[in-house]
């Protein structure tokens, strides 16, 4: 199975690149290929070298011939071999030391830059509180102008002050004459409700004095009748005779 991975150029264009195993496996090879230092450039593994020379020393060891000679050769062809083997491992050795260290160091440098990062959070934070406070204390700044400008567009204390005074002595003059009107208007009213009871007594007055020449009238155009009526009895009673 073929593993895919995205790689970025130089000019920031995403390249897609094809691995023969995928990271994880890519990983466990190269570690264990550190480890047995089996793959090389060219010829034969390191690690079969040295087991093909322990091999043959051990191989001649074990003869019953006198061959301390050849074991010496071969223990001293082992041993340079063990060196030359050991060589490439302190150079992987300190490598991996060197990135132990280098990756102590980022874990540092990330620690780090986690810690400038959240300190500018904060920061940032912190000056959006001000900006905030800023804001309201220019708005602030810009309601108490506007104030001051309509105070500055009015007169002065002592003018509004005279203004005043002027206005409450008008109040009061206008509360006395409507005082006054008030009590003339009352008395006005008494007046002609007087005048209304002086009319009607006088209207009743008018109409008994009528009712009395009236009767009066009909009492003397009745004396006067009877007076006719007596003196043509008379004459009458004179002619007789």
């Amino acid at each position: 199975m073929l593993g895919k991975a995205r790689k970025v150029s130089a000019r920031g264009e995403a390249v897609t690149a094809n691995y023969a195993f995928g990271p994880t496996e890519d990983d466990a090879i190269i570690k264990h290929r550190l480890l047995t230092r089996t793959t090389t450039t060219r010829g034969e593994p390191p690690l079969k070298k040295l087991q093909k020379k322990f091999t043959s020393f051990v191989s001649e060891v074990e003869k019953d011939e006198d061959n301390y000679a050849d074991c010496e050769k071969l223990a001293r062809a082992f041993l340079q071999e063990l060196t030359t083997f050991e060589i490439p491992l302190l150079k992987s050795k300190a490598i991996v030391e060197a990135n132990v260290r280098e990756k102590e160091n980022f874990n540092e440098l990330k620690e780090e830059m986690n810690r400038q990062i959240l300190q500018a959070q904060a920061d940032i934070e912190d000056l959006k509180r001000q900006l905030q406070e800023s804001k309201v204390e220019r708005r602030h700044k810009e309601e108490c102008e506007a104030i001051r400008k309509l105070i500055a567009l009015q007169p002065p204390r002592s003018e509004t002050q005279k203004i005043i005074s002027e206005l409450q002595k008008e109040i009061s003059a206008l509360d006395a004459e409507n005082t006054a009107a008030s009590r003339l208007l009352e008395l006005r009213k008494k007046q002609f409700a007087l005048l209304l009871h002086v009319v009607d007594e006088l209207q009743n007055t008018i109409e008994e004095e009528q009712k009395s020449l009236v009767e009066e009238m009909r009492m003397a155009t009745e004396e006067l009748k009877n007076g006719m009526e007596n003196t043509s009895g008379a004459e009458a009673m004179a002619v007789d005779q």
